[in-house]
């Protein structure tokens, strides 16, 4: 591949609602662009961008690849997004490093809850944003409805650009630009056609609402506009391209990507109208300051992916913020501060890597065996710069994994090798229930990497519900005491403890002493209090960690031969084990819910949060989407197991929601009767 400067490259971000069809349109656009000799489908699992086996067997992406192709002497790197809600961290990603999002709409089914997210977190990443309402040449496609749809939700800023108009043979597909109208071939290649009366009719309301919006962006095609002057193609594009980055105009292009139509507007659009990495003229470091971009500074990039390979080992996907990268260079990163050099560059379409000798600034390319590098590192020539990091989605839900018990090393190291690939994945081995629990943004994403573990690294596992970290304590004061005594021939064992046991505000053991008269020596106070600590690590009631407890050692006996600390100390647990008779209770860990959701919805939430044991504690507007609502609450996390599921089925996908651990409460008793005592293995 030829060389390309930094104002002849695009990044553009594939994003949309599953099933919209962004895989099969950047299939059509390599195919157009010469960049691969046949129309890969998904259905034949033979797609460029769909090349993991686990993509290939579900017919879904799950992971950001990236293809570029060149087309009018431009270099276009396109960034294939997933569309299930499941895998937003690989969307996050390509956000990240894209200078652009196209968000693709499946013209018969119109705005669907993807597309509606995919505008909101493009917004949010700062990106001009374009549509392509794909399908038009569906017989229940309708176009109209769907731009009607786009612009009320999304508001006026949305331009037609390139639609459909369909006729009895066929449909047609109009250049607002040119206003030619065109008829498509089974090859998909394009014939100019007569603009009828009828045609002309329909292409001149969109027109309108185009000539609109581009004399919109300067003062002398406002003039223009006024005049009744007709503009020419140049200006055209270069006021969608100022539009676009100033968030003035949202193009929306139509076409079919199955049958290849509107795929050379849209390639011709990227080329002549998205803007170039230099358009934001700044990049953000990760303190929020802003970073002039030097096409001929210091080189700088940003590691935006990682994949760990069972063959290649890690591949790091980075993007150029700065300079120029060339082969051999060294670069400090910053995050870790060791040194990393970059022998050997390439550029990637797919899986097919190409060998470079430099990549300019705001170029995407990748390297392999980076030893100390991983996503959201920075690596510089000289400074100490840090770009912004991605703020990957929270992973909601929990699952417990269940093995046969053995090659659990195994197990942890092919798990370390997904967590370096996927961030959005956690892992973790909770003591207190004895599980290692993995964490996922939903199941379907954590059925994805139990697939992986399996057919990547040859490690079986299954998951289950996992255990509830329930604690205990007492409501009643008690006296109690405990004696502990053993003669064997030799020396003796004795220690003899009293004890007033309480419930105590404190988190852990608070100790006390009120012996009078040396009952107990002083010197067998801190064997008590170990002997106690020890005893709360199991409860009387369940076997789960004491915790509230006040302990006041008011007297006791002692041996002048006999006693001696580990004496005391199972005295202590004697006396500890009295603690049935102070009404023991059992605690459940409750957290904070922030839900978010569409207004429409809240009374469900609310209902359903009820059915959850949940407390509403309020509700106030989202800043970061009109018409949602957040609503706060604190719930038992014993109800939160399913939320993912139970959420996604009430909102259609649209709500999202954070939970977080504060404190312990006493169970309600008819739940505490179902908790079995088998619930920890002891």
């Amino acid at each position: 591949m030829a060389k390309f400067i930094t104002n002849n490259i695009r990044n553009v971000a594939i994003i949309g609602h599953s099933g919209s069809g962004k895989t099969a349109t950047i299939e059509s656009m390599l195919f157009k662009a010469k960049a691969t000799d046949r129309l890969g489908r998904i259905c034949d699992g033979n797609t460029v961008s769909d090349y993991d086996s686990e993509e290939i067997k579900r017919g879904i992406s799950i992971g950001l690849s990236v293809v570029n192709l060149e087309w009018n002497g431009v270099k276009i790197n396109l960034l294939d997004c997933p569309g299930f809600l499941g895998f937003a961290g690989e969307v996050a990603s390509a956000l990240r490093v894209a200078d652009a999002a196209l968000i693709n709409i499946d013209a018969k089914s119109g705005l669907e809850v993807g597309a509606e997210i995919a505008w909101y977190n493009s917004k949010e990443a700062g990106l001009p944003r374009a549509f392509f309402i794909n399908k038009c040449d569906d017989p229940d496609a309708d176009f109209d409805r769907v731009f009607n749809q786009l612009r009320e939700e999304f508001g006026n800023a949305l331009c037609p650009v390139f639609i459909p108009i369909k006729e009895p043979n066929g449909t047609m597909m109009v250049d607002l630009m040119t206003m030619k109208c065109f008829r498509y071939l089974p090859n998909g290649e394009r014939q100019e056609e007569e603009m009828t009366p009828s045609r002309l009719e329909i292409a001149t309301k969109y027109e309108e609402i185009f000539m609109e919006a581009v004399a919109q962006t300067n003062e002398e095609m406002l003039e223009k506009f006024f005049g009744g002057e007709r503009f020419s193609k140049e200006e055209c594009a270069l006021a969608l391209h100022e539009g676009m980055i100033t968030g003035a105009i949202v193009p929306v292009w139509c076409g079919s990507s199955e049958n290849m139509r509107g795929i050379y507007s849209i390639l011709t659009a990227m080329a002549e109208s998205f803007p170039r990495h230099t358009a934001k003229k700044v990049e953000m470091d990760n303190e929020g300051n802003d970073l002039a971009i030097e096409r001929e500074g210091e080189c700088k990039l940003f590691v935006f992916k990682t994949i760990a390979d069972p063959f290649v080992g890690r591949v790091s996907f980075f993007k150029v913020m700065n300079g120029e990268l060339k082969k051999d260079m060294v670069l400090k990163n910053t995050t870790t501060g060791s040194s990393e050099k970059f022998a050997k560059i390439y550029t990637i379409c797919g899986k097919k890597q190409t060998e470079v000798d430099s990549l300019a600034c705001g170029d995407i390319g990748v390297i392999s065996k980076l030893q100390n590098t991983n996503t959201n590192d920075t690596l510089c020539e000289k400074s100490d710069t840090e770009y912004k990091k991605i703020e990957f989605p929270e992973a909601n839900m929990t699952m417990a994994i269940k093995t046969d018990g053995k090659d659990e090393d195994k197990v942890a190291n092919a798990i370390a090798k997904i967590l370096d690939e996927d961030k959005t994945v956690k892992y973790e081995n909770f003591a207190e229930t004895g599980e290692l629990l993995l964490k996922g943004i939903g199941d379907v994403h954590l059925d994805t990497v139990v697939c992986k573990l399996k057919n990547r690294y040859g490690v079986n596992i299954s998951l289950e519900t996992p255990k509830i970290a329930y604690r205990e304590t007492i409501k009643k004061t008690v006296s109690v005491e405990g004696k502990h005594k053993k003669q064997s021939g030799g020396a003796g064992q004795y220690g003899h403890v009293k004890i007033t046991f309480s419930h105590s505000e404190n988190d852990g053991l608070t100790f006390t002493q009120s012996v009078v008269g040396g009952e107990v020596p002083k010197g067998y106070y801190p064997a008590v209090e170990k002997g106690l600590l020890e005893a709360m690590n199991s409860g009387v009631l369940l076997g789960y960690p004491m915790v509230n407890l006040a302990a006041d050692l008011t007297g006791g006996s002692y041996h002048d031969v006999d006693s001696n600390e580990i004496s005391f100390k199972l005295a202590a647990k004697l006396a500890y084990k009295e603690l049935t008779k102070a009404s023991p209770t059992l605690l459940e860990p409750i957290g904070t819910l922030k839900v978010s959701v569409p207004e429409s919805i809240v009374g469900d939430i609310m209902g359903d949060l009820n059915k959850r044991r949940g407390r509403v504690m309020g509700m106030e507007p989202d800043v970061h989407r009109p018409k949602y609502t957040v609503v706060e609450a604190e719930v038992p996390k014993a109800e939160m197991v399913d939320y993912v599921i139970s959420l996604r089925a009430m909102s259609q996908g649209r709500g999202n929601f954070t939970f977080h651990f504060v404190r312990y409460e006493e169970v309600p008793a008819q739940i505490a009767a179902k908790v079995a005592p088998c619930a920890v293995e002891k």
